[in-house]
């Protein structure tokens, strides 16, 4: 059965005016539904018994079965989620001195092939509606409810590639953004892709707030044709060109995404490589440990290597931030507690 989170704010009025209902209905599901966070439409005391009845029988509220929780000792938490279909898609919850920070997923398993990446160990069955993606936010922040705490930033960095399913992520963007919904500010949501340039080139004639992070993780198109198969569709000189552009439409701020593998793309070399690319760009790299994956045989850098490469960056002038690790003692990386769970 479809989700009702699966419809935007102007949806739902286009919905509820097709119905024969008054527009001031579609507020009072959307304020029902991202305000007071119901779990069912028999809940909503100020619509109707024949309104009610109606949405009932045409939908359903949250589309996730909750199949597994792990919480780290950092309190990371890593939820397991079953969709009406039984595919099954994980969310994590971060916790920072600034807040609470989510990140959800885009696709049931992923074809992006990055050789590191647990995502990719079952393949992309399909695209997440938006209102399966808008479902994980909602189920994690109405657990927050009862600690009175509210997410404070979103990353579309899970399972799968946003810009593979885009119309859905933008969907839900709008949703979660509405100032009726649960108003997360534009500028506290940031979509990561791993650099399909049309997708970016098309991102970027929006002209929202919204944050773009680009999964580097290679200064050169050697390295990355190793380790991301995308490169050999979308080679670093296209990307970055369609970076720059990006960069000069909407006066935004770029991350880059870059997961620290021990010799693999951590030496002094990469590092300057790395400096020399994105130089003179309004960017930062977001230096990232590496949650290891035993079906790829990747290992996670030493601190001492990661210190040594975030000094090189910054003294060639380009800004970086070293991630701490979270969740390290759980099921960390993206799409390995779902993988665990289907493999047996």
């Amino acid at each position: 059965m479809k989700t009702i989170y699966d419809y935007s704010y102007a949806e739902l009025e286009a919905l509820f005016l097709g119905w024969g209902w008054k527009k001031f209905r579609a507020d009072q599901c959307f304020q029902w539904l991202y305000r007071k966070r119901v779990s069912s439409f028999n809940e909503m005391s100020d619509m109707s018994k024949e309104a009610i009845e109606k949405l009932s029988n045409e939908y359903c509220i949250n589309p996730l079965e909750l199949v597994d929780k792990q919480v780290a000792k950092d309190q990371t938490a890593k939820y397991l989620f079953k969709l009406q279909d039984g595919s099954l898609i994980e969310t994590v919850l971060m916790h920072y001195e600034f807040g609470e920070s989510i990140c959800v997923t885009s696709q049931v398993g992923c074809n992006m092939g990055c050789k590191f990446c647990a995502s990719g160990l079952l393949k992309k069955q399909r695209d997440l509606t938006s209102g399966e993606i808008v479902a994980q936010i909602l189920y994690v922040q109405k657990e927050l409810d009862k600690e009175e705490k509210r997410i404070s930033n979103l990353v579309i960095m899970g399972t799968g590639e946003p810009f593979d399913n885009y119309d859905n992520v933008m969907n839900f963007c709008r949703t979660i953004n509405h100032d009726k919904g649960l108003a997360l500010g534009a500028r506290h949501i940031t979509i990561s892709t791993c650099g399909i340039v049309p997708m970016i080139e098309k991102f970027s004639k929006e002209h929202v707030q919204y944050n773009l992070a680009i999964s580097l993780h290679a200064p050169t198109d050697e390295l990355r044709d190793q380790i991301m198969p995308i490169n050999h569709a979308y080679p670093l000189n296209q990307l970055m060109a369609a970076l720059r552009k990006y960069s000069e439409e909407n006066n935004r701020r770029l991350t880059f995404e870059y997961v620290l593998l021990k010799g693999v793309n951590d030496s002094d070399q990469d590092a300057r490589n790395l400096a020399n690319l994105i130089r003179g760009m309004n960017a930062y790299v977001n230096l990232i440990p590496y949650n290891q994956v035993d079906e790829h045989g990747y290992k996670t850098c030493d601190s001492k290597s990661a210190l040594r490469f975030y000094d090189c960056l910054m003294k060639n002038k380009v800004k970086a931030t070293l991630r701490a690790k979270h969740g390290d003692d759980i099921d960390a990386a993206c799409g390995q507690l779902r993988a665990k769970h289907e493999r047996g």
